[in-house]
């Protein structure tokens, strides 16, 4: 099981430097989240918490994910970084092709996208989106992604999205990994039949216990069974070499964490995370 760290509530100056620490202590990915908006009245639920409240407050920064691992790209070398998640069905299908695509170019083939269908409507409404219909349009859009990035002359005749010959460049050298989040019965499908991985919320292990063979299931009877699937989690019981063992046993293939807030370091000082993740490193990664 591979090791990632979560550059999710960080300071934007943060990130660079968390980027390059993670490297040096062998981990494999850094994962960035995605939320273009804040509305001061949200009167859509957060999904994933009992009152439905989200788990950050106003103000929390939210860098576009694109242009900040553009940034990490340029001071790394070797690490990957992916999206958990990037709401794919809020934006238009080419302008996203285009960023990932750019991206994927300029890192050397070091970016994969993690997507999720979203949940704030008021999100969708202000970026001039559907909020209904978004997972049918989820599904085209991830055709329409791979069909644009294979390069040359493509064309695609769809529900929603209906394009004649056009290319897109430069396109990506090699296929650029699509992971989705959720776990809908829907997402865990979406994920299984058409993603090259699954990536969990904040689950217990006995959570990912009941989901991971789930996810798998579905996958084994896909019409891609045969084809690498990963399955991306973070765990809110795992916090040292036994626990991240079980959840490496559950079959996970990668794990995302913040290592720093185990070693009680104050997230906002930038030398103590990447103390914590130096740290991680020694005492997790290398005995794994």
């Amino acid at each position: 099981m591979e090791f990632g760290i979560s550059g999710a509530f960080s300071d934007p100056a943060h990130l660079g430097p968390m980027a390059r620490a993670a490297e040096a202590a062998g981990f494999a990915r850094v994962t960035l989240s995605d939320h273009v908006i804040q509305p001061r009245k949200l009167k859509t639920p957060y999904p994933y918490t009992e009152d439905g409240l989200p788990r950050w407050p106003p103000f929390t920064d939210w860098p576009d994910p694109w242009v900040a691992i553009g940034a990490m790209a340029a001071v790394t070398e070797r690490i990957r970084f992916f999206t958990s998640v990037f709401v794919l069905a809020m934006r238009n299908p080419f302008l996203v092709a285009k960023s990932v695509g750019t991206a994927a170019v300029m890192s050397g083939d070091r970016v994969e996208l993690g997507i999720g269908v979203g949940w704030m409507r008021e999100e969708f409404e202000l970026l001039g989106q559907e909020f209904e219909g978004r997972g049918g349009r989820t599904d085209e859009m991830i055709d329409v992604l791979r069909r644009v990035w294979a390069g040359g002359w493509v064309e695609h005749h769809g529900k929603d999205y209906d394009f004649s010959p056009l290319e897109m460049s430069p396109a990506p050298r090699m296929p650029i990994p699509i992971f989705v989040g959720g776990f809908s019965a829907p997402a865990l499908r979406r994920a299984a039949t058409r993603g090259d991985g699954w990536i969990s919320d904040l689950h217990s292990t006995a959570e990912l216990a009941e989901l991971i063979p789930r996810v798998r299931a579905l996958r084994t009877q896909s019409d891609r069974a045969a084809d690498p699937f990963e399955i991306l989690v973070t765990c809110n019981d795992a916090y040292d070499l036994d626990g991240y063992r079980r959840v490496a046993d559950l079959g996970a293939t990668h794990l995302t964490t913040m290592p720093w807030l185990f070693y009680g370091a104050n997230p906002d000082v930038l030398q103590e995370k990447i103390d914590g993740i130096a740290r991680f490193g020694d005492e997790i990664i290398a005995r794994i």
